[in-house]
């Protein structure tokens, strides 16, 4: 996400390297091309003009310390007028209710009905919430279905009234039912509709006066940009919705949509989705998208998505068996299955800082441990739990049973051992107080494959 912009804008602060100090002159050069490189990320022409402008002040005002260069301090105002255009704080959700009621609007096709199971997915995991996913989408062919396909992946139950056409007393009555079967978290699925469909934008307000729901999310697709940001001030006019969630963000190379809408709909961004698996949902976190466009980084998004995809007890257990050099290929397999729940291998990589710039060209296939995976499953339970056996004999029955050739499981075990080495040597590992250590022991298998240019 935001690839292109990271590319512009990174060339605009070179205006200033090697300047011995800010001037009127060479921030006005600086700036006009970051106006370019935001007009052509697609932000709205007011909003770049205005960031521009006060980035411009900004900068102006700043005495430049003898030890920070004239492009340093530019990028440093800049990442600070980027996280204030975008909401500057992290917005919260409100979840008092009891039962707690977020209603989902936009428009067909936006992903709401998706999102409403990634929500539901979220509070049950890391709030314990009892959610009810409520089906209100009575217009659209198998809506309920996919609702109902979603609900099972996550084991949420669903609030359907087959036959009643009428959203409003099915969301109505949704609340009673969720209210008598102690379900704590209310999220109700709308039919998508244009602003302009007179009859469909009352029927979601009546939804919204009949549950009084804590939060009305706007679910919009970031892709379209700027019809987005359109999109989403004529809903507000006439919703006046709580927060907004931009969904597949990750397939945004521009990101006008989530560095235009805060400043156009005055409501803040509360989520973001960054690709198609249900645990693919973000809280949005201005300063942290920040970082990221300005090639810093997200370094603490990335400990938070190892911390959730890691077993405190595991972690333990496992530092006990490094300590012991007794890791094995059933622990090294484990690892692996924990790394891929984190998400996309190529947005992880990108979100440790400096690394987003030299993966760029870089082809990180999803798949990429596919082909581990196949010989380690080909080995016995005895061989997966004591790799010193692995002798040739049980090397090339192992190849065969996995599609490889002999080399190919050859340098797996070679590798493994070079990684079972460099774990115990790293100093007080642990899944969850240092979940890059578990990365730093991956980086020697990158040999297998996956990673290609």
């Amino acid at each position: 996400m935001f690839e292109n912009l990271s590319e512009r804008l990174e060339r605009s602060f070179k205006i200033l390297k090697g300047e011995g100090k800010i001037t009127e002159i060479n921030v006005a050069e600086t700036l006009k091309d970051v106006r370019r490189a935001l007009l052509e990320a697609d932000v709205n022409f007011k909003v770049a003009k205005q960031f521009t402008d006060d980035v411009k002040t900004k900068a102006l005002g700043q005495n430049v310390l003898t030890a920070v260069k004239p492009g340093e301090l530019m990028v440093k105002i800049v990442h600070d007028e980027l996280a204030t255009l975008m909401g500057g704080e992290t917005a919260k959700v409100n979840l008092s209710g009891n039962p707690s009621v977020i209603l989902m609007s936009g428009l067909q096709g936006s992903g709401k009905t998706t999102f409403s199971g990634k929500l539901a997915k979220r509070f049950k995991s890391t709030q314990g919430k009892r959610p009810l996913l409520v089906a209100c989408d009575v217009y659209r062919p198998a809506a309920i279905d996919q609702l109902k396909v979603l609900a099972q992946q996550i084991d949420v139950p669903v609030y359907t009234e087959e036959g009643n056409k009428n959203p409003v007393e099915i969301a109505e009555n949704a609340i009673k039912y969720a209210k008598a079967n102690h379900y704590d978290l209310v999220i109700i699925d709308t039919a998508g509709r244009l602003a302009v469909d007179e009859q469909m934008m009352q029927e979601i307000a009546a939804i919204k006066k009949a549950v009084k729901p804590q939060e009305t999310l706007f679910v919009v697709d970031s892709m379209t940009g700027q019809d987005a940001v359109n999109t989403a001030k004529e809903f507000n006019d006439r919703l006046d919705f709580d927060g907004v969630v931009l969904t597949k963000l990750d397939g945004d190379t521009r990101g006008g949509a989530a560095l235009s809408i805060r400043s156009v709909v005055t409501k803040p961004i509360k989520f973001v989705g960054t690709g198609e698996k249900l645990d693919a949902v973000d809280l949005f976190h201005p300063s942290r998208m920040a970082d990221r466009i300005l090639g810093m980084g997200d370094i603490v998004s990335l400990v938070e998505k190892a911390q959730n995809a890691y077993d405190e007890k595991q972690a333990r257990e496992l530092q006990r068996k490094i300590a012991k050099n007794q890791f094995n290929f059933n622990d090294f397999l484990q690892q692996i299955q924990q790394i891929q729940k984190m998400g996309n291998l190529k947005e992880l990589a990108s979100m440790i800082p400096g690394i987003g710039k030299a993966i760029k060209d870089v082809d990180i296939d999803n798949n990429a441990f596919k082909s581990i995976e196949a010989i380690i499953y080909s080995m016995t339970a005895e061989e997966r739990e004591h790799p010193e056996i692995l002798n040739g004999s049980r090397r090339k029955r192992i190849a065969r049973g996995s599609g490889s050739d002999i080399q190919e499981v050859n340098r797996l075990i070679k590798q493994f051992d070079d990684a079972r080495k460099m774990m115990k040597a790293v100093s007080g590992f642990n899944g969850m107080k240092n979940p890059m250590a578990m990365m730093r022991g991956m980086k020697a298998m990158r040999g297998m494959g996956g990673m290609r240019r």
